[in-house]
């Protein structure tokens, strides 16, 4: 999978499958991308993965076909990723959960919705994924209006399921059933 988009701003984006060798640059972005918005699930140094672990899961990711790491470039610089893993078991490996981060400088060009068009693509080519979901912090309103644009649709809510600063955020449940 690869794939060439030309960007609001006039540069160019390529979205490919990340390798085992995009661990480094994969953590370096992370580190950034994770101290620019509250958002997230884990903050400035809480990222937690190793070089050789990420390597690891990328190369697994590459193996899966119910799993994908997808990043975004312009140069050689990682401008966002996308991960979407799907359930490790029969009963529930038809569906998963994504996580996507796109860096601040790169916000407003419409990145996170290239990649999710990329991501719902790669879905209904599977031969098991048929149904997409994620979670979505009840404030993040931007990402919702993506989110329900694309189709999800808002499945629930989990109270005080993350911890900011002493503040607990509730995060909204969303999925997207794919066709058959």
């Amino acid at each position: 999978m690869e794939a060439t988009h030309r960007l609001p701003n006039g540069e160019t984006l390529v979205i490919r499958e990340a390798e085992a060798l995009d661990a480094g640059p994969i953590i370096e972005y992370l580190d950034v991308v994770c101290g620019e918005t509250d958002f997230l699930s884990f903050g400035a140094g809480e990222f937690g993965m190793s070089l050789e672990e990420e390597m690891a899961y990328l190369e697994q990711s590459r193996e899966l076909d119910n799993r994908l790491y997808i990043v975004a470039t312009v140069g050689h610089r990682i401008v966002a990723s996308l991960g979407f893993d799907g359930g490790g078991r029969p009963r529930t490996r038809h569906g998963g959960e994504f996580g996507i981060t796109v860096r601040k400088s790169h916000w407003d060009q419409g990145i996170g919705s290239i990649l999710m068009d990329s991501m719902i693509e790669w879905a209904q080519a599977t031969e098991c994924v048929t149904k997409i979901n994620l979670r979505c912090r009840v404030d993040n309103d931007r990402a919702i209006r993506l989110y329900k644009s694309k189709g999800f649709e808002v499945e629930g809510t989990v109270r005080r399921d993350l911890l900011v600063d002493g503040v607990y955020h509730d995060h909204l449940l969303m999925g997207l059933t794919l066709e058959d």
